[in-house]
């Protein structure tokens, strides 16, 4: 790919100057008066504020997201963007404001490339229903005011709820999006209950396994079970701080920057790296002993002993993390919440890419497991 010899700048931050220096301009003097929301949101390492010169390899670079009402979409899209192909300046703070389309079918992507001619750009343009719906699913345009269900909230994959409602709005004149983003910028408390209770029985299902794999002589095993349990340790903690989970490639970035990461990280690290059973055990509890403090510090059930103890009869060292999960369960008063087993929401069963990008299928699996 050339690229110019530019500074890495945030892509949130190159979106604004986009905006504020090119788009908002030709808008005002091509359109006075019309009403529309600008933003970046939606898929992209910048939206989640993970993006670094490594970004700017594929689909990064001045990129922005504008929102019209739908009978100014009809009426103006096309134009707009035809508009903003001609006088679009070629690049916007040293990074090309023209996208190459791949014609690979095995990379797709976006490449930012110097033109001469017209900038196939990527400012789009859209209306919030139509643009939520491709984001979230059909059933998103059923919501209204009253946002999602609780089936369609245990049916959104976590990191789809990231990318809405992170990112940046510069502008909003029609209220639409920031009320959107407002609507679903975290999950109902009871339905934050449920899903902290079915992470806590996660943790239980597995956190003996890993004597139990040493116990037979299977250190790889045990090993793996370690690497499952941190991972649900930091998904966890993503959920007691209110934050979406993002996939795995920027849930450790996002981990990085809860208030007890500083805490906790160290024991994590220590288990992932012991290679014996007895170190992955004290790392592993020491780290079930903080979050169970924190679980008690937020104040949402009646304190649970964070201590480690015997599994049972077994000579293994456990939270009995289930505990945590039963003292939850005893405050979730909806009674719809109440019926449902402890699967929890789509990305507490589900770890396919392909499955969590077919919302149907994700419904489908939902409302099998949601009481009529």
């Amino acid at each position: 790919m050339a690229t110019p010899a530019a500074p890495f700048v945030p892509g949130l931050e190159l979106a604004r100057t986009l905006y504020e220096e090119a788009v908002r301009p030709i808008l005002d003097t091509a359109y006075p008066g019309l009403r529309y929301a600008a933003a970046r949101v939606g898929a992209g390492s910048e939206v989640l504020g993970f993006d670094t010169a490594r970004s700017a390899d594929h689909d990064w670079g001045p990129r922005l997201e504008l929102f019209l009402a739908p009978e100014d979409v009809v009426r103006h899209g096309g134009q707009i963007r035809d508009l903003l192909a001609q006088r679009l300046p070629k690049q916007v703070r040293g990074w090309p404001t023209h996208f190459r389309r791949g014609s690979d079918p095995l990379d797709p992507v976006g490449h930012m490339e110097p033109t001469e001619g017209p900038v196939d750009h990527r400012v789009s343009v859209h209306e919030v229903g139509s643009w939520l719906t491709a984001q979230l699913g059909p059933r998103a345009a059923a919501w209204g005011d009253a946002g999602p269900a609780i089936g369609d909230w245990l049916a959104l994959p976590q990191q789809k709820l990231a990318e809405v409602t992170g990112g940046a709005v510069f502008r909003d004149d029609l209220g639409d999006l920031t009320a959107v983003r407002r609507r679903l910028a975290w999950y109902p408390e009871q339905v934050w209950r449920y899903l902290l209770a079915c992470q806590w029985q996660r943790i239980s299902q597995e956190e003996a396994f890993v004597g139990r794999c040493a116990e037979v002589g299977d250190d790889l095993g045990s090993a793996i079970v370690v690497a499952r349990l941190v991972r649900d340790l930091m998904r966890l903690c993503l959920l007691i701080e209110r934050r979406y989970p993002p996939y795995s490639k920027w849930l450790g970035s996002a981990f990085g920057q809860l208030r007890m990461a500083e805490r906790l990280a160290p024991s994590l690290r220590g288990a992932l790296g012991a290679t014996d059973y007895p170190g992955r055990e004290r790392h592993l509890c020491d780290a079930y002993e903080v979050v169970g403090r924190t679980h008690n510090a937020i104040g949402l059930t009646e304190p649970v002993d964070p201590t480690r103890r015997p599994y049972h009869s077994r000579p293994f060292l456990v939270l009995h993390a289930e505990r945590f999960a039963r003292a939850l369960l005893e405050t979730i008063t909806d009674p719809r919440l109440r019926e449902l087993p402890l699967t929890g929401g789509v990305d507490q069963w589900a770890d396919s890419t392909d499955l969590l990008g077919h919302q149907d299928a994700i419904h489908a699996a939902v409302d099998a497991i949601i009481p009529k």
